[in-house]
């Protein structure tokens, strides 16, 4: 009898092996974040095509089990993450809280005298200096937040000298510089080519945004975008009636 055949008592094929992954998760087998075996370690484990492991494992990332990364494999989904929406989360503190490893990449980093486009981003009309700062947050070695930043010199003349390959702008920043207003604007786009390879996500995926503005007594300290995997972050408000 062909294991892939479908009889009263017996599943196919891909059905079991969809079982037995879906099994190991729930019980705790394989925790959140555990990579689940590449299709050819499954293939020679099941004894079936590639095509039959690949079926079963895209049922998994339907059910929202596993995700699928473009050239890393498929890992147990973890539970997603949260963010306030009406306050500055440091994004390192956010990701330790979760009792997960936080990295930090700086992608990016320059001086120079603003452009047109930064002084129209930033809402200020004189010419004068700003940094520039792209940067990567990663939680247990997996992307968590792409960090695009453009930080004032007029307002903010020590991030001139700060060292930002070592403390992320945003950490340095709240531990620094105080503020007294601040405007997040939350919106979606689809992963191109950049963003996916950023953010270790297929081109076309959603990406939730976050672009934030800061300003102490009505003068721009920072322009931020914040970029996450919009399957595995969403942003959460709670609010007291008057």
């Amino acid at each position: 009898m062909s294991l892939a055949t479908d009889t009263a008592d017996k599943p196919t094929l891909y059905k079991r092996i969809r079982a037995d992954i879906e099994k190991r998760i729930l019980t705790g087998e394989w925790p959140p974040g555990h990579r689940i075996p590449f299709e050819h370690e499954l293939v020679a484990r099941y004894g079936c095509s590639r095509m039959t492991v690949n079926k079963a494992l895209s049922e998994l990332a339907q059910a929202d089990l596993i995700e699928r990364r473009r050239r890393a494999g498929s890992f147990v989904r973890r539970p997603q993450h949260q963010s306030a929406v009406l306050k500055i989360a440091d994004i390192r503190a956010e990701i330790t809280a979760l009792g997960r490893a936080y990295g930090y990449e700086l992608i990016h980093r320059k001086l120079r005298t603003a452009t047109t486009a930064d002084r129209d981003r930033l809402g200020v009309k004189k010419a004068g200096k700003v940094v520039s700062i792209t940067c990567r947050h990663s939680a247990d070695s997996v992307p968590f937040a792409v960090e695009d930043r453009l930080i004032d010199l007029a307002s903010v003349p020590d991030a001139a000298t700060a060292d930002f390959s070592r403390e992320p702008p945003g950490s340095w920043l709240l531990h620094h510089v105080p503020w007294t207003e601040a405007e997040h604007t939350i919106s979606a786009i689809v992963a191109d080519d950049h963003t996916a390879d950023a953010l270790a996500i297929a081109v076309g995926a959603p990406c939730l945004v976050i672009d934030r503005y800061t300003w102490r007594s009505a003068r721009t300290i920072t322009a931020v975008r914040l970029l996450y995997p919009g399957d595995s972050h969403r942003l959460v408000a709670r609010f007291k009636g008057g």
